[in-house]
């Protein structure tokens, strides 16, 4: 699933790039998911739900793995947090209009761009060498 949404593993400038941005989500995610279970004034299932969700994706984000998956659903949690039907929580530093703000443009590059060469995907799903054997070839009539 993922080879198909993820075409190239940039290394190099492009890549660090990349790192900087999974950074910047994964941590603005996982402090924003701390926000939401540490709010102990209206503890409920979709608080906790928001909070696991938020934390789990920021974490995915920060370590590549499922990059695009995590940081779209990170980016769509963030941006139904506008609306106000949605469970809130105290309001900090990450949890406010111009961090969703910046979460979402960093999301729609990540899902465009891949993790990057510093990644787990990159690890487990990146380039590989393909080794043609004498034998393979020469079998063919």
């Amino acid at each position: 699933m993922l080879r198909r949404t993820v075409f190239t593993f940039p290394g190099g400038r492009p890549g660090i790039g990349l790192l900087v941005l999974r950074a910047a989500i994964g941590v603005t995610l996982v402090a924003q998911g701390i926000a939401y279970l540490s709010d102990w004034r209206n503890p409920n299932v979709e608080m906790w739900a928001v909070g696991l969700l938020r934390v789990a994706s920021g974490t995915l984000a920060l370590i590549g793995y499922m990059t695009p998956l995590a940081v779209a659903v990170g980016c769509l949690v963030s941006l139904a947090a506008w609306f106000p039907w949605f469970p809130s929580t105290a309001q900090n530093l990450f949890v406010t209009r111009p961090a969703t703000i910046l979460t979402v443009p960093i999301a729609i590059a990540i899902v465009c761009l891949g993790p990057g060469a510093f990644s787990l995907d990159a690890r487990l799903f990146g380039r590989r060498e393909i080794i043609i054997s004498k034998r393979s070839s020469s079998a063919r009539p």
